[in-house]
């Protein structure tokens, strides 16, 4: 290996064009070069690997058996160079919206109707991630909806409605038949929690009436212990429109506080279209509940 020479993406598609291509001739015409520099820039490459490339014939050019594989991982680093340079010059384009659970529950259909008919220029992406900022700490969405407590010296963040709580229960539950339930009676049953992002906490009851705990690391589990009938899940609104089950049903809780729905967002990186989105669903909180 060439250690005075730097790998250049150049060098790169230089090797990926000529493989295409199937000649010198064609790769210099399709980079819009001279074959002559083609040629001078696989020969760089190949110094500074200190590997051969390609095997050159007056007819046929094929990779070596290293050619292949740096040009697997040329492919793969151009590739992630494009989409680098995509997001960066096209990021405020689109709008990524991170949540742990449930997006926007009812609102959800409505929100994305509306934004695209007033935001058509910008894409916007749902994206659930399983953590308590709805994938916003993971630099994976511009802003999150969250309905756990909010880190207020790191994130900016905006309430944006408040929705009611249900019990979770198994459809054979004695429960079921009723058509609310109120808080002092769920401590008689086992109550199932997701800790990580889930809006139920035992510091919802008095220290000496709790109910017993039993944990979970996301939704689906959450689900899957209710529907054995030997506990049940105390959640939000937004959790029975989003997750209509088989074997699962809801009940409103109608003496337990709201849960607080805010939207989160980096402080020092907001994105253009951040208070759009704010007074969007808070608009739809107001209009609908």
């Amino acid at each position: 290996m060439d250690g005075n020479a730097e790998l250049e993406l150049r060098h790169l598609r230089c090797l990926v064009a000529i493989v295409d291509a199937g000649s010198f001739t064609d790769a210099a015409a399709e980079l819009g070069v001279s074959q002559a520099a083609v040629s001078r820039t696989l020969l760089a490459l190949e110094r500074i690997l200190g590997v051969q490339l390609l095997h050159r014939t007056s007819r046929t050019v094929t990779p070596t058996t290293a050619g292949v594989q740096v040009l697997a991982r040329a492919r793969h680093l151009l590739a992630e160079t494009e989409e680098l340079v995509r997001q960066a010059t096209t990021g405020h384009t689109r709008l990524r919206i991170g949540h742990a659970w449930s997006a926007m529950g009812r609102h959800t259909a409505e929100f994305q109707r509306r934004w695209h008919d007033r935001y058509p220029d910008i894409e916007l992406q749902l994206i659930r991630h399983n953590t308590r900022t709805g994938g916003l700490a993971e630099g994976l969405c511009d802003l999150a909806v969250v309905r756990v407590p909010i880190d207020a010296r790191r994130y900016d963040h905006a309430l944006v409605g408040q929705e009611s709580r249900y019990v979770a229960l198994a459809a054979d539950d004695p429960w079921a038949r009723r058509r609310s339930v109120r808080m002092a009676e769920i401590p008689r049953r086992t109550v199932v929690v997701d800790r990580g992002t889930g809006t139920t906490t035992t510091g919802l009851w008095p220290e000496e009436d709790r109910p017993a705990v039993e944990f979970t690391q996301d939704v689906d589990d959450w689900l899957a212990a209710i529907a054995t009938g030997r506990c049940v899940g105390v959640t939000a609104q937004s959790t029975a429109t989003q997750y209509r089950r088989d074997g699962i049903v809801y009940r409103p809780v109608r003496d337990a506080p709201p849960v607080p729905v805010h939207l989160i967002w980096r402080r020092h990186d907001p994105h253009p279209a951040t208070h759009a989105a704010v007074a969007l669903l808070a608009d739809l909180y107001r209009e609908r509940g």
